[in-house]
């Protein structure tokens, strides 16, 4: 009887087993994400970055893809500009910033044949959604966190500077005397597909913007 029982008991676990883990299996068949990352998932209603250089929005999505990775800061980006602790008068003119970046001695790989994930992925999901080529190379995120602003302000940039534009610059003038908080991911895709990376700065870099009245 207690046998039975027993049998009972674990039959009455198998579908909420199941249940847990469905979810988190399509995400990897389809995204091949990691189900216990260390990332918050990204608010979708932030919306895509800005663009630079020869950076997409299918490239853009490996990034995100990949945000459940665990941190590395092993060869993350010199940040040349701002510099720790860098003060901005209200009226000065956007700035330029500048890095430099191990990935960028990289050459371009070859071209592998796509894994069989990858091509379940592009029968679930077909390549024919894609809009522009895909990309090889060294790509930069840049996230500026701004306090009391829901969405950071974000460039990805196959380029080692970015010339903050009048838009992006008013916006953190907006928020005089408070700590601006900028950070770099960086990685190096071979046709969207990541192959080196994700790595990103060991701690963000504190900026302000100061009131000079």
């Amino acid at each position: 009887m207690a046998h039975g029982v027993h049998i009972d008991r674990l039959l009455m676990t198998l579908p909420i087993r199941k249940r847990r883990w469905a979810p988190c299996a399509a995400v990897l068949l389809v995204l091949g994400t990691a189900c216990d990352g260390e990332d918050a998932p990204r608010d979708e209603a932030c919306g895509e970055p800005l663009y630079g250089g020869e950076a997409t929005d299918e490239a853009w999505r490996t990034f995100v893809d990949a945000q459940g990775r665990p941190t590395d800061s092993s060869q993350a980006v010199t940040l040349e500009s701002p510099v720790p602790g860098q003060t901005y008068a209200m009226d000065a003119a956007p700035p330029t910033w500048r890095w430099t970046s191990p990935l960028a001695s990289r050459l371009p790989s070859r071209e592998t044949p796509r894994s069989m994930l990858a091509w379940l992925g592009n029968l679930l999901l077909p390549s024919a959604q894609a809009h522009l080529p895909p990309v090889t190379g060294d790509f930069y995120w840049v996230q500026i966190t701004v306090p009391g602003r829901r969405c950071p302000v974000e460039l990805l940039t196959s380029n080692m500077e970015w010339q903050l534009d009048a838009s992006t610059w008013d916006v953190l003038r907006a928020a005089p005397g408070q700590d601006l908080r900028v950070q770099v991911t960086s990685a190096y895709l071979v046709q969207n597909r990541l192959r080196e990376g994700p790595y990103r700065l060991e701690s963000p870099r504190t900026i302000r913007v100061e009131d000079s009245r």
